[in-house]
């Protein structure tokens, strides 16, 4: 039986190329690629024992966490991380104009959009920018209307059939998206736990309690970010990589009293980090 994948769609995404190279990295292992209109979506697909594992953006280099992702991993109890790596991203000016100055408007994903947007103001100033739920959803258009044009990978314009008028367009040369492979398994060893909590209360030194657990226990914590709760103004959840393996000792003590200072606490799982060099 294919071991089945699910990504954001539809076809030609980023999510798309991601899931396609965790696909190759199985070998010869058969593999089925399902595309799901939003991140939330392909999450709950795996969640929801639909898929065998979904491949989702985590975070940017340039526009950072990804928020579709985190909000909707707190809101999950069964997912683990069962790996992480980084592609670079090279983001192409797909359209049927014959040239930029007929380009009246410019179709992307919020995200592609901000990571071009230095490029936009030089080359496409008067162009009308629109936001997207993915990179490939507006190929289609672009491929029915000459005066369109979408930000998307070459991948997504290899799809499609489209012309790309210029590659690459992102505004930093080092644009690396890390992705995290998703399934239902325990996931306790690797170089790398993620987890998430929300505080007992909103009060001076509630974070610090926490955060402080980590440097007493000499963990090294690699990311925090924060996202409100959706309940109260000033109300948060605080996500964190430690590069610490939740089968150690040290990280089992340093969870366990986590717990006491924190009012909900979600462990991701344990994973190693792969950087691959397959351009988009």
């Amino acid at each position: 039986m294919a071991v089945s994948i699910a990504h954001l769609g539809p076809k030609g995404t980023f999510a798309e190329f991601a899931a396609a190279t965790y696909a190759d990295s199985l070998g010869t292992q058969a593999t089925e690629l399902k595309p799901y209109p939003t991140i939330a979506q392909s999450l709950n697909a795996t969640a929801q024992k639909k898929t065998d594992f979904c491949v989702v953006p985590i975070e940017n280099s340039i526009g950072g966490g990804v928020t579709f992702t985190l909000d909707t991993l707190w809101e999950i109890e069964t997912l683990q991380i069962q790996q992480a790596f980084t592609l670079p991203v090279q983001h192409a000016l797909i359209s049927r104009a014959s040239s930029l100055s007929d380009i009246k408007t410019v179709y992307s994903h919020p995200q592609a959009l901000s990571q071009c947007c230095g490029w936009l103001e030089a080359n496409l100033p008067g162009a009308n920018l629109v936001r997207s739920s993915s990179t490939a959803e507006p190929l289609p258009h672009v491929k029915e209307n000459a005066s369109a044009g979408a930000i998307a990978s070459s991948w997504g314009a290899k799809v499609y059939d489209l012309p790309i008028l210029a590659h690459p367009i992102n505004d930093y040369a080092d644009n690396y998206t890390r992705f995290w492979v998703l399934g239902q398994a325990p996931a306790t060893k690797g170089q790398y736990t993620s987890l998430a909590f929300s505080l007992l209360s909103n009060e001076p030194g509630a974070l610090l309690k926490p955060l402080q657990l980590f440097s007493a226990l000499n963990i090294n914590m690699s990311r925090i970010e924060s996202r409100p709760t959706k309940r109260l103004l000033g109300d948060y959840i605080f996500f964190v990589d430690i590069e610490a393996s939740a089968d150690a000792q040290t990280t089992q003590t340093a969870l366990e009293l986590l717990k006491i200072h924190t009012a909900k606490l979600k462990i991701f799982g344990s994973y190693n980090l792969t950087a691959i060099e397959r351009v988009l």
